[in-house]
């Protein structure tokens, strides 16, 4: 038996190796940088010190950005919950033969692109957009509203790209469900609304829960909607990351945001495979 036992690692060997080389390396790398320092010259000198980790401190600029990404990572979040659990409950009551085929349309934003996808909104929403033009059309307004470049339709980019994951990982969560409890909680005089409330709901929870983790990651790493719908107050922490290390090429200062990004997500992370478990993540991804 004891000879077998490196065939497991042979075949996890090509897997390891990528998140080795991919994932790892590049992240000790990062942490690395964060301790450089950042010469007048604009050389990165090799060194062991805090003094970029104290910067994004000193000012509040900085932590401003962070704490505006958290608010609207959770904004995000609850809003894809409150929209993304009404489909994917009817997904899960649905007895319609194109059931396949509404899943299948959730999935569609996953094939086109999505910068294209970002930039859609400028067409709709644009002073010269679909919703200006209909509104001038039937004499509603008279001159273009502006309703770009805030963070209202940076919230709108982020959940177009978002609701999918949470949809998904609540109607897997909804799938696994037995509806025999809901029959035994109807004979036992429930009504459609109370056993929805004392036996689907808790038992979503799970889905819920690891939908709300995935959004959250997500956001928070996220750079293209700011960029592209926000205006000059609505950077999240990846914007200020990008215009750290592509604009200004101060590669330490860059890295210690990234870090602090990274530990902050970590936290959440373990917070919720503590009291959780990370497993219910991976169980929503495998689907049925």
């Amino acid at each position: 038996m004891k000879s077998d036992g490196w065939k497991p690692w042979a075949l996890l060997a090509p897997s390891l190796s990528a998140v080795f080389f991919l994932l790892v390396i590049p992240v000790c790398f990062i942490v690395v940088y964060s301790f450089w320092l950042r010469a007048p010259s604009g050389a990165d000198i090799p060194a062991f010190q805090f003094g970029n980790y104290a910067k994004f401190f000193e000012d509040f600029f900085y932590p401003k950005i962070l704490i505006r990404t958290i608010r609207i990572s959770f904004e995000t979040v609850v809003l894809c919950v409150i929209i993304g659990y009404i489909p994917a409950y009817y997904f899960y009551r649905s007895e319609s033969r194109y059931k396949k085929v509404f899943l299948l349309l959730i999935m569609l934003p996953f094939w086109v692109s999505f910068i294209i996808r970002t930039m859609s909104w400028i067409n709709i929403m644009g002073d010269s957009g679909l919703i200006n033009h209909f509104l001038m059309k039937i004499g509603l307004i008279e001159s273009p509203l502006s309703m770009l470049y805030n963070e209202f339709t940076v919230l709108m980019g982020l959940i177009m790209y978002l609701l999918p994951f949470m949809v998904l990982n609540i109607y897997v969560s909804l799938e696994g469900i037995d509806k025999s409890l809901l029959e035994a909680a109807r004979c036992m005089g429930c009504t459609e609304w109370q056993a929805f409330r004392e036996v689907t709901l808790p038992l979503s929870l799970p889905g819920v829960s690891a939908g709300c983790l995935l959004v959250f990651v997500l956001t928070a790493g996220t750079y293209l909607p700011p960029m592209i719908l926000g205006g000059p107050g609505n950077d999240m922490i990846a914007n200020l990351i990008f215009k750290r290390v592509i604009g200004t090429l101060d590669w330490p200062f860059g890295s210690a945001i990234s870090v602090i990004l990274l530990s902050l997500l970590f936290v959440i992370v373990w917070t919720y495979n503590r009291y959780l478990g990370i497993n219910q993540i991976f169980k929503s991804l495998q689907g049925n």
